[in-house]
């Protein structure tokens, strides 16, 4: 059966992408791969990404923005609405260690009858769920 691997990011900077996505959400940097005309193959995923929600390996590809429209796009690829739903199973522990480690969230933690969950925003302002589902082996 066919599954995502990978998802397009596009970023402003690798680097400052990547030190984000590693150090304030935790994720693994899979492959940093210079492609030799200036531009990388960078791949990030969360850590245990074959865990909670039957996520498989999917991961993030960021790509430098190249021209004027996709630097536009920057902070803004799902058009302001929640784009990207990172899982969990523990709700707490990871939203206290992401503010810790900087994360702007936009709302206080609410419980819902599907689970745990606020609204975070990632350097750019992309929206993004953190989640614990109600039944995290769904």
């Amino acid at each position: 059966m066919p599954s995502i691997a990978l998802v397009t990011l596009v970023v402003r900077d690798y680097d400052e992408a990547i030190a984000f996505f590693t150090d304030a959400l935790g994720f693994d940097l899979v492959e940093d791969t210079d492609r030799g005309d200036g531009s990388r193959w960078v791949v990030v995923r969360p850590r245990g990404a074959a865990g909670v929600g039957g996520l498989g390996n999917a991961g993030l590809l960021l790509a430098r923005a190249k021209n004027e429209s996709e630097a536009a796009s920057v902070g803004n690829q799902t058009g302001g609405r929640v784009g990207f739903f990172l899982h969990t199973e523990d709700f707490a522990r990871d939203h206290a260690r992401m503010t810790a480690a900087g994360v702007v969230f936009k709302e206080e933690p609410r419980h819902e009858p599907y689970g745990s969950v606020a609204v975070f925003v990632d350097l750019y302002g992309n929206r993004w769920d953190l989640l614990q589902p109600a039944d995290a082996s769904a």
